[in-house]
């Protein structure tokens, strides 16, 4: 009898490169508590399913999750079906008696959707066999907002507490946790929230490391003269007094503004709209939302006895294909203290380090090395300027450079061939004649 012969799947160096760029994500990411905040018009557009999916991948690879959702365009329906006038004053919607009962409901079935979502198993998904546990409850205690201006807001409240040891107990279950746009009151009243407020108190409260909210393209601020992917807290606190932004836009940037300022240490604005934006934003350099932090997260910095790992896994693929000498873990640990590394939120993006010999004028640049999904973005530049700047305040009038195949990028920098003879004597003994590394010179 014939049978087929058994193939390998076909996977790609693209996949491999992918894996190894998402990994230091995922370990700087897990066990980190996430707020993430979804409109009620994300379900309207039946992207739902899709937000389960990714949120269980995320609670898969050790990321503790707390789900807020707004219900506006349900209220808005079943005010419309009961033929009930939708009010507003100063951004918020007015809940008298009859409006609240329509929160409660389009809250309650938005409540049973989502626990189905997460329990249908997740059929023909990479989490096909998982089992998500919804742990939901009255999580937030609320009060009124009161009379504003003349304005009896009535059923709409603002958040006055959250219960975080119970939410906290439910994360370290294992389970997500889901809140309702809906508080109560010390005596049994309920009151219709923002998701806003909500999500920001909850992250405040909680000392969550990333508050995340999935917005409408309304919802997204932008700019004319700027692009708006990271923004420092002054920086932002500028752009809402401007005004230029619409209502939405601004009271979504206001409250991560709120969410920051309380301790948050970052605040991202993520469009819903596009496919996979929660994990694009989590798990690329850029990202494809906004993200608010106290100061910039790119940081240029000596490096510490805790990078080695990171600085031998990104020399390690160029040592592999002979672009780098080969120098292994305990020449990168005893020679730490002559590396410079460029990092964003955490991840070491690249590194250079600098040989200074003695008697010599000149030092060595060597371990250049940036990602290839940054290496449009001028890190390599910025640690080579790093580098000069260290050598100079060092007292040396040059620096030089061996390489093999990166000889063009160095001379577009000033960079002249040079002769063995031009070393010094220390770097002579040891060159290495196998590789025929180019000498390449630059005067400071």
């Amino acid at each position: 009898m014939q049978t087929e012969p058994i193939t390998q799947p076909s996977i790609g160096p693209d996949f491999v490169g992918w894996l190894r760029s998402v990994a230091p994500y995922i370990h700087a990411f897990r066990n980190k508590t996430f707020v993430v905040a979804f409109p009620g018009e994300l379900v309207m557009a039946n992207q739902l399913e899709t937000l389960v999916h990714d949120l269980s991948l995320l609670q898969a690879m050790g990321m503790r999750i707390v789900l807020a959702y707004g219900s506006r365009p349900q209220v808005q329906e079943q005010l419309r079906l009961r033929q009930i006038e939708d009010r507003y004053s100063h951004g918020m919607r007015i809940t008298d008696r009859s409006a609240l009962e329509c929160a409660k409901e389009a809250a309650g079935e938005l409540r049973l959707d989502i626990e189905a979502a997460f329990s249908a198993g997740l059929p023909n998904t990479p989490m096909g066999n998982s089992r998500i546990r919804i742990i939901s409850g009255n999580f937030v205690t609320a009060r009124p907002v009161g009379i504003v201006d003349g304005v009896d807001f009535e059923h709409t409240g603002l958040v006055r507490k959250v219960e975080a040891d119970s939410i906290r107990q439910a994360l370290l279950g294992g389970s997500i946790v889901l809140v309702p746009p809906l508080g109560f009151s010390p005596t049994g009243e309920a009151f219709n929230l923002s998701l806003e407020d909500i999500a920001t108190s909850l992250a405040i409260t909680l000392d969550a490391d990333k508050l995340i909210f999935l917005c409408s393209d309304e919802s997204m601020p932008r700019l004319e003269n700027r692009s708006l992917a990271e923004v420092s807290e002054d920086e932002a606190e500028g752009i809402l007094a401007q005004g230029d932004l619409n209502e939405e836009a601004a009271f979504t940037l206001w409250h991560a503004l709120r969410a920051c300022r309380g301790g948050v240490a970052r605040a991202h604005l993520v469009p819903y709209g596009l496919d996979g934006a929660l994990l694009l934003e989590l798990f690329t350099h850029d990202g494809v939302g906004m993200m608010l932090v106290e100061e910039t997260l790119e940081a240029l910095r000596p490096a510490t006895i805790d990078d080695v790992a990171a600085i031998v896994s990104l020399l390690e693929p160029l040592e592999s294909d002979g672009t780098l000498a080969a120098r292994g873990r305990a020449t990168v640990e005893r020679d730490i203290d002559r590396f410079t590394v460029i990092e964003h939120d955490g991840v070491i993006f690249g590194c250079a380090a600098l040989y200074i010999f003695d008697g010599s004028p000149m030092g060595e640049l060597a371990c250049l090395m940036v990602r290839s999904e940054t290496r449009e973005q001028g890190d390599g530049e910025r640690l080579l300027k790093s580098i000069e700047a260290q050598a100079k305040a060092a007292g040396l009038t040059a620096i030089f450079v061996l390489t093999t195949r990166t000889t063009h990028w160095f001379m577009k920098r000033g960079f002249k061939a040079a002769t063995i003879a031009a070393l010094p004597e220390d770097r002579r003994a040891h060159y290495n004649w196998d590789r025929k590394s180019q000498i390449l010179l630059k005067t400071l």
